[in-house]
């Protein structure tokens, strides 16, 4: 076969995989990734480990970038229960917590973001109404990373929400409000 058949074969195939979907990562917890430091609007940015990851701040959401690329190279679906953070590795499973409800929910971070001031943490929608802040559009919250059980990652890389977990008790809520109330004078 001559040779500008073969690339030009060659070309036709990877241009339709592109058009397939198949340029998107699959949807895995391997490799984790951590990812050099960045700037945005002339803040760096720099993603480390953080094992301990413990935060109280503002959440958003996000949701009218459907089929777009996310950070660690997955395709970014709205509806499912994802969200972005500015220097988690990704992968990462964190449990936020809603401080006016006591809501929680397992979220897993595969994108990077926000990048406006006092916002710790995008909410994918799906992860918004699933805490129920979907209407007021950002809400004070606590990012915690955890270790979720196999059974909860497999749900959440399929787009599924993770077992339901016990709302906070007000103690807890009233002690944390507190906590983030000198946190963002």
């Amino acid at each position: 076969m001559p040779k500008h058949v073969i690339i030009g074969a060659a070309a036709l195939a990877l241009s339709l995989s592109a058009c397939a979907g198949d340029n998107f990562r699959p949807v895995a917890d391997t490799p984790v990734r951590i990812g050099p430091a960045y700037a945005i609007r002339g803040t760096t940015y720099v993603p480390a480990a953080a094992p301990t990851y413990d935060a109280l701040g503002y959440a958003s959401w996000y949701g009218s970038e459907s089929g777009n690329r996310t950070a660690n190279g997955e395709q970014f679906r709205p509806g499912w229960i994802t969200a972005a953070h500015t220097t988690l590795p990704l992968p990462t499973y964190v449990e936020v917590t809603a401080l006016d409800t006591g809501r929680r929910i397992i979220v897993r971070v595969n994108d990077r973001g926000p990048f406006a001031q006092r916002r710790i943490i995008d909410l994918s929608r799906g992860a918004a109404e699933q805490l129920g802040i979907k209407a007021q559009g950002h809400a004070a919250v606590r990012v915690r990373r955890v270790e979720p059980s196999e059974k909860d990652r497999a749900r959440l890389r399929k787009g599924k929400p993770a077992a339901s977990l016990e709302r906070v008790s007000e103690r807890e809520l009233q002690r944390l409000r507190a906590r983030m109330a000198p946190a963002v004078r």
